[in-house]
């Protein structure tokens, strides 16, 4: 790999580590919660979890799992976010709950376990009956 390509991997990386930092830090912010609550929280360090926030750290996979417990929301958000998992996809209501900018994160996870444990319900009672 050239200098150049490198120095690209390495500048793409580096925009996921503050896209997630920028992420959490919004989070954490409509969620009213300072930087030292969701260190406890979250069982993260203050610092590590500052130098997440202002980019200069990816977490981990564990480390976003454990953000993700403090701040209530669910840790597919984070990882979709940290590039870790593709966005998923689910039909025009799922599509329209994620891209609802007026909703939190825990609000928009709240609304799509409701509407599955509905989905699922019916598929379960439009079962016919075995004789």
């Amino acid at each position: 790999m050239s200098d150049q390509e490198q120095s690209g991997v390495t500048g793409r990386v580096t925009d996921l580590g503050r896209d997630i930092g920028e992420y959490i830090k919004q989070q954490r912010a409509s969620a009213k919660i300072s930087l030292r609550q969701l260190s406890k929280l979250a069982g993260v360090s203050n610092p590590y979890l500052s130098q997440i926030e202002r980019g200069l750290r990816k977490p981990s996979a564990e480390i976003l799992q454990q953000i993700a417990k403090g701040l209530r929301i669910s840790a597919e958000a984070l990882y979709v976010q940290a590039g870790i998992l593709d966005v998923p996809h689910g039909g025009p209501v799922v599509d329209a709950v994620r891209a609802d900018d007026a909703l939190t994160e825990r609000q928009k996870q709240i609304l799509l376990d409701v509407y599955e444990s509905f989905r699922r319900e019916n598929a379960t009672s439009e079962q016919p009956p075995v004789e």
